[in-house]
């Protein structure tokens, strides 16, 4: 399906490099997000024309969470009496967001409940901020074919690698949760090692170099494993994000009765770092974590 008209809500360091690529994809965007400066700072720069809320062919939704989305589709918070009244006929809702499966199942039901003539999307991405900028996601749609049909489109703008996961929403955010999974514990893991090789007295550049050319490699040991070993810096990725996603994964977990020790272990470590001050820092940092309860500077010193 041709689509021209799209409007994305969430104008954060992901949905902005997205909605970025759509307009440059030759879309009129429309962009919605609850700081109004934000949506006006993107359409002074974009090339194409503004569309109107009433005749877009689809939604795109970035934010942080389930309660935001609900908001967003439901109530005053960008438009009167929320987006959801407000698209026209036929239009796709394409949730793009990390949230729980049970999350992303119950959303779309209640707007089938309210606008059965709308198509809903669960797609949830991965591929961080780096590919929100590129193109490149990795995308994990679930919905009904004819759905994921019209919304081909936009994936194919947004993303490189584009996986229908199920036919019904939830699946997409449950494929997320697998994800995030190791994601999380892939970080967590890393973290461990190189901390490990400083406090065997190991120069942490050469441990870094050595593992990440070894079988032991992984893609988050060679993204972050640079910025673990360099003192804090740019955030791409915030310590909260993995306190979030990998709770997400523990109750998707729970709810499935599903045995994951790893992703707890995971998840207490992540949190015992936001709870110590350190939320804010790149999720690279769970490193400083592990140097304190090993004795060590966690600026990366030999002894605290």
């Amino acid at each position: 399906m041709l689509m021209k008209r799209v409007a994305v809500a969430g104008l954060g360091a992901m949905g902005w490099p997205m909605a970025e690529n759509l307009d440059q994809a030759g879309l009129e965007v429309l962009a919605l997000d609850a700081l109004s400066e934000r949506a006006d700072a993107f359409h002074r720069q974009a090339s194409g024309h503004k569309a109107a809320i009433d005749s877009v062919e689809a939604l795109v939704i970035m934010v942080v969470n389930a309660a935001q989305i609900r908001a967003l589709l439901f109530s005053d918070v960008l438009v009167a009496g929320g987006l959801v009244s407000q698209l026209p006929a036929d239009a796709c809702i394409v949730q793009m967001s990390t949230v729980a499966p049970a999350d992303a199942a119950a959303l779309a039901a209640e707007v089938a409940a309210v606008r059965p003539d709308l198509h809903y999307v669960d797609a949830p991405v991965s591929g961080g901020v780096v590919g929100a900028k590129a193109g490149t996601l990795s995308i994990m749609a679930a919905g009904e074919a004819p759905s994921l049909a019209r919304c081909h489109v936009l994936f194919d703008i947004l993303g490189q690698a584009i996986f229908e996961v199920g036919d019904r929403p939830g699946q997409g955010a449950a494929m997320k949760a697998v994800n995030q999974l190791l994601c999380g514990v892939h970080i967590a893991a890393a973290a461990e090692a190189l901390a490990l090789a400083e406090k065997s007295g190991i120069d942490r550049q050469v441990a870094l170099e050595l593992v990440q050319g070894s079988a032991a490699s992984s893609w988050m040991l060679r993204d972050r494993g640079p910025r673990m070993v360099a003192p804090p810096g740019e955030v791409t990725s915030a310590i909260d994000i993995f306190c979030k996603d990998l709770g997400i994964v523990c109750d998707a977990a729970g709810s499935s009765r599903a045995y994951t020790p790893l992703a707890h272990s995971a998840h207490q470590l992540f949190v015992a770092t936001a709870e110590g001050g350190e939320g804010r820092l790149d999720d690279s940092q769970l490193i400083r974590t592990y140097r304190r309860l090993n004795g060590c500077d966690p600026e990366g010193g030999t002894q605290a």
